[in-house]
């Protein structure tokens, strides 16, 4: 189970005493070195003492926060899952846009917060976090959010003939979510031959348009 990491809302900064804000921003900067190496390194690679020493306390203060590593990185996933849902709600939020160029807003953005390396490497499929994962409920709620609100716009984007009818909706959005953790970037970025806007804009098209010459 991960600690409180989520602040109710209807508690401010003003109620809370300095010994509780202390412990607030100490979890906050736990979940962001945890966050770093993640995308760094990934799960199996990253260790609890690299993430104590990358915060700079000790292995256990860490663990009065999160109990595991499981924990710390499950701390990291509900995170960015957080950003989507945020960066969802702003594409929400300006009305007149089709279907097909939120999807694209939304594959646009996981690449810039990979190429940004802040983005956490999914673990493999045996590991012990997606099991972890998988009883999180903050994780599980945002995961079910994120993909009814893009299965959505796939349906829509179907409806309208601007997506391929032939594709199975549900190809189409676990497609999207690879764009997070698309090895290709890394590639192309360790060429040095592109900016992250060139290849940002190659993957888009190998995405939304296909290989076949037009």
């Amino acid at each position: 189970m991960t600690s409180a990491v989520h602040k109710d809302p209807a508690e401010s900064p003003q109620k809370r005493s300095f010994r509780q804000q202390m412990h607030l921003a100490r979890e906050d900067a736990i979940v962001s070195a945890v966050n770093r190496l993640l995308a760094e390194k990934g799960f199996d690679a990253m260790t609890v003492d690299e993430v104590a020493a990358e915060v700079g306390i000790a292995k256990a203060s860490l663990y009065k926060h999160f109990s595991s590593k499981e924990d710390l990185a499950a701390a990291a996933m509900v995170r960015v899952m957080d950003r989507a849902r945020a960066f969802l709600d702003s594409l929400e939020s300006q009305p007149g846009r089709a279907p097909i160029e939120q999807l694209r807003a939304v594959a646009r953005w996981t690449m810039e917060v990979q190429l940004a390396g802040e983005m956490p490497s999914l673990p493999s499929e045996n590991s012990s976090l997606r099991a972890s994962l998988t009883t999180n409920k903050a994780y599980v709620d945002g995961l079910m959010d994120v993909s009814e609100r893009l299965g959505q716009w796939i349906t829509q984007a179907q409806a309208d003939g601007s997506l391929n009818t032939q594709l199975p909706p549900i190809a189409v959005l676990y497609t999207l979510f690879a764009r997070a953790c698309d090895p290709v970037l890394g590639f192309l970025k360790g060429s040095g031959q592109h900016s992250n806007d060139e290849i940002i804009e190659m993957v888009l098209s190998t995405c939304f348009d296909g290989l076949k010459s037009r």
